[in-house]
C-alpha cells in the first residue's frame, strides 16, 4: 500500500468539501461569459457589436473583484445589463455557497485533525535539537514536561485527550514542546512525532492505560530498534513483557513510593539528598526529616501497599496492616491484620496509641485524607506519610499538613526526569544506599559547599567530538585532563566553578564520586551538580581550546596569527639569549 502523507490527507479533504463550489463558480462564471460574448452590443456605425470573450473575461474579472472600471470597451446595450444583472445574482449566489462550504470546511474535525498533524510532522521534522517523545500529558506526563522545560530539554507530546493538548498551548515552557492530539500506540503518529529522527533521544509511555503503554513500547522498539524507552506501568503482567523487550526501561510507580516511604525512615539522610536533587518543595539539603523508629501502621493494602510491606518488612520494621480486603496469607505470618476500613476503631485496634507513624496509601484521595484526620485525633504525635493519587487535589493535601506526601505522577515524573538527565543520577542513589551513612553525610558538605542555597542544577556532559571538541582534541594529542582542572573557573583562576562531579561512567562501568585528580578519557560522561551558571561556563571550557589550556596550565595562549607569531618569535629569542652574567670569549 502507498503510504499516504498528512499533506495528501489535507488536499483530499479540501478537494471533497470544495469540488461542488468551485464546479459551481466555474459554471456560473463560464456561462457568463460566454453570454455576454453572445449577447449584441450597441449600434455603431450602422453594425451590432459584439464583446469578444477576452473583453467578456476582463469585465468579469474586475466585476468579481468588486472593482468596477466600467462600461468596456463600448457602453453595453439593454441586453447587455439585463445579462449582467443575471449574472451578477448567480455570481453572488455561488460565492455565498463556495464560502458557507469553506466555512464548514475549516470546522470539519478531519481537516482539522489532518492540518495539525501536517504542521505538527513538519515542526517535528525541522526541529535540529535533541527531544523526547512525551505519549500521554495526565498529570506525571505535564510534571515530567516541566521538569524538561526547567533543564531546557525538548519533547514532542502525543495525547489522546484534546483538551489536554489545547492545555498545552498556554503553558510557559522555556523550550518549544509541539503536541499533537493522537492515539500514541499508532505507527503513523509515532513516524510524525520522529521516533525515528536522528534528534530523538528517548520515548516516554506515561498513558493511563498499561496496555496502550505496552503497545506503545512494542510499537517504538520495532520502528527504531535503537531508540532508548521508559514505559510506566502499574501490572504485574504489562511489567513482565516490557521487561523482556531489550532498550526499555520499566518505571513501577509503586515500587518508587515504597523506596521512598523506606528511605524516610530508615535513611532519612539519602532521602533528603535524593529530594533536594529533584527539586522537592521545601527540602533544605542537610536537614532529614526526622522519622520515629518503632511500629507503624499501614493503611491500604493494594499493590502499593503490598510494595510498601514488603521493603519495611525486609528491613526490619514493624508493620500492622488495616484493609477491609486484606488476606493473611498474603500478608505473611506474624503480620498484625485489620480487615475494616482506615476510620476511628480500626485505628485504635490497630494500636495507634503506641504507632511510630501511619501511612495512608490507598488509591483514594478522600480515604487518605480522612484517615489522616483520624490519626491526628487519636495521636497528634504521630509521624503521617500520605500518598495523593491526583495532583488536582494539591491544596487539600497542603492543607492536612501531613509529615511528607508522597504523589504518585510527581515521584514518576522524578524518576524519570532523573534517567533523562542521566542514569547516573538513580545508580549513584542506589550506590549510597549500600554505604554507610557517613559517606552520604560527607556528599552532602560537599554539594553545600559548592551550592550553597541556590537550587540544584544536575547535569551531564560527554567527551565526544560533538560536545567536547575541544577536550577530544586535547586528549587525543596525548595530553592528559584530570576532573579537578577541568572545573576550574576561567573567570577566577585557579578556583573551581560551584559544581561538583557525582559520577563517571566509561565503557559501561560506572565510578561514583571521583576525585579531582580522576583521569578522564574520550567517550566518558560525567555527571555534575551545581549551580545553573556553571553549566554554561563549563560548556565553553569544554567547546574552546584556548580556555581548556588556561584551565589546565595557567597559560594563557596568544589567539590569532599575529600575536601568536610575536609569541613565538619572543620564545625563540629567550631560548637563544645567552644567560645574565656570561661574557663571551675574546
Amino acid at each position: 500500500m502507498t503510504h499516504t502523507s498528512d499533506l495528501d490527507r489535507v488536499g483530499m479533504i479540501v478537494l471533497r468539501y470544495m469540488r461542488r463550489p468551485l464546479f459551481a463558480l466555474l459554471f456560473v462564471y463560464s456561462v457568463g461569459i460566454m453570454g455576454m460574448a453572445l449577447m449584441p452590443g450597441r449600434v455603431v456605425d450602422g453594425e451590432t457589436t459584439h464583446m469578444n470573450l477576452f473583453h467578456a473575461f476582463y469585465f468579469f474579472t474586475y466585476t468579481a473583484t468588486t472593482t468596477g472600471f466600467g462600461e468596456l470597451p463600448n457602453g453595453f446595450s439593454d441586453e447587455q445589463r439585463l445579462w449582467t444583472i443575471f449574472c451578477l445574482y448567480t455570481g453572488v449566489i455561488a460565492w455565498f455557497y463556495a464560502i458557507g462550504s469553506l466555512i464548514s470546511l475549516f470546522q470539519n474535525p478531519h481537516f482539522i485533525q489532518s492540518m495539525d498533524s501536517f504542521q505538527f510532522a513538519r515542526k517535528v521534522k525541522r526541529n535540529a535539537e535533541p527531544f523526547v517523545i512525551l505519549c500521554g500529558f495526565g498529570d506525571a506526563g505535564s510534571l515530567l514536561a516541566r521538569g524538561l522545560s526547567d533543564h531546557r530539554m525538548r519533547a514532542v507530546i502525543l495525547d489522546s485527550d484534546p483538551e489536554r493538548i489545547k492545555a498545552l498551548g498556554v503553558r510557559d515552557y522555556t523550550v518549544a514542546m509541539p503536541g499533537l492530539r493522537a492515539d500514541a500506540s499508532a505507527p503513523k503518529h509515532l513516524l510524525a512525532a520522529g521516533v525515528e529522527h536522528p534528534a530523538c533521544r528517548a520515548l516516554v509511555a506515561l498513558t493511563n492505560d498499561d496496555d496502550v503503554n505496552l503497545k506503545i513500547a512494542v510499537m517504538a522498539r520495532h520502528l527504531s530498534p535503537w531508540l532508548r524507552v521508559i514505559c510506566r506501568s502499574t501490572s504485574a503482567r504489562h511489567e513482565a513483557n516490557l521487561r523482556a523487550l531489550d532498550n526499555v526501561t520499566v518505571v513501577d510507580p509503586f515500587e518508587i513510593f515504597a523506596q521512598l516511604v523506606y528511605r524516610a525512615i530508615s535513611r532519612p539522610e539519602l532521602h533528603n539528598l535524593n529530594a533536594w536533587f529533584v527539586g522537592a518543595h521545601g527540602v533544605e539539603l542537610g536537614v532529614p526529616v526526622n522519622v520515629p523508629r518503632g511500629n507503624w501502621i499501614l493503611c491500604g493494602y493494594g499493590r502499593m501497599g503490598h510494595w510498601i510491606h514488603g521493603y519495611l518488612r525486609d528491613h526490619g520494621v514493624d508493620v500492622r496492616i488495616i484493609d477491609p480486603e486484606v488476606d493473611a496469607k498474603v500478608a505473611g505470618e506474624g503480620t498484625v491484620l485489620v480487615q475494616a476500613h482506615a476510620d476511628h476503631s480500626a485505628l485504635v485496634t490497630a494500636g495507634i496509641d503506641d504507632a511510630a507513624g501511619v501511612v495512608a496509601a490507598t488509591n483514594h484521595d478522600s480515604d487518605n485524607l480522612s484517615t489522616l484526620l483520624s490519626v491526628t485525633e487519636l495521636n497528634p504525635d504521630v509521624f503521617r506519610i500520605v500518598r495523593q493519587n491526583s495532583h488536582e487535589n494539591q491544596v487539600a493535601f497542603d492543607a492536612a499538613r501531613a509529615d511528607l506526601v508522597l504523589q504518585h505522577s510527581l515521584t514518576t515524573a522524578r524518576r524519570i526526569l532523573k534517567l533523562l538527565i542521566s542514569p547516573l543520577v538513580q545508580e549513584l542513589i542506589d550506590w549510597l544506599a549500600q554505604r554507610e551513612p557517613a559517606q552520604t553525610k560527607a556528599l552532602v558538605e560537599r554539594l553545600q559547599a559548592a551550592v550553597g542555597t541556590n537550587p540544584p542544577h544536575l547535569w551531564s556532559v560527554r567527551l565526544v567530538p560533538a560536545e567536547a571538541p575541544a577536550v577530544t582534541d586535547y586528549l587525543d594529542a596525548g595530553e592528559a585532563v584530570a576532573l579537578g582542572p577541568l572545573s576550574r573557573d576561567a573567570r577566577a583562576f585557579p578556583e573551581g566553578l560551584p559544581c561538583e562531579a557525582l559520577a563517571v561512567r566509561r565503557s559501561g562501568e560506572s565510578i561514583m564520586l571521583p576525585d579531582e585528580d580522576f583521569s578522564l578519557a574520550g567517550g566518558d560522561e560525567v555527571l555534575l551538580c551545581g549551580v545553573q551558571s556553571a553549566e554554561p561556563m563549563l560548556q565553553a571550557t569544554l567547546h574552546n581550546p584556548y580556555t581548556l589550556r588556561y584551565v589546565l596550565t595557567g597559560v594563557d595562549d596568544p589567539r590569532g596569527y599575529v600575536f601568536a607569531w610575536l609569541e613565538g618569535r619572543s620564545r625563540r629569542r629567550r631560548r637563544h639569549q645567552p644567560p645574565k652574567g656570561h661574557r663571551p670569549r675574546p
